[in-house]
């Protein structure tokens, strides 16, 4: 019989012999709360970028509408990702790809876009 170094094998028997495998079941709290920072930093960057482009802090114009499309680029994927997961949260029948989905809604077809009726 041929040596066969087991050190570096992943297999399913490796798992099952190191006892029980506790799966933990809590919904997605990392990918929520970067969801809603990115919506709530998006949201002061807008209002912050259009008073300072309305009061010129800095001299001109610029560096508000610099802090408004800022602020723009953190609220659209805050907003997309918040809506799914207060769809999630309400039960809607949406998916998408995404581990806050997969996680959530059990109605889930795989990759398919399921949308609201």
């Amino acid at each position: 019989m041929a040596y066969v170094d087991h050190a570096f094998s992943i297999s399913d028997e490796d798992m099952m012999m190191e006892g029980s495998h506790v799966d933990n079941n809590r919904g997605p709290i990392k990918e929520i709360a970067l969801a809603v920072a990115l919506l709530v930093f998006g949201t002061l960057g807008i209002v912050v970028g259009i008073l300072m482009a309305m009061n010129k802090v800095g001299g001109d114009r610029a560096h508000g509408l610099f802090f408004a499309i800022l602020g723009g680029v953190l609220f659209i994927p805050g907003f997309y990702y918040t809506r799914i997961a207060y769809y999630a949260y309400k039960g809607y029948k949406v998916c998408v790809s995404m581990k806050l989905c997969r996680n959530s809604i059990p109605l889930c077809n795989g990759n398919k876009l399921s949308t609201m009726m």
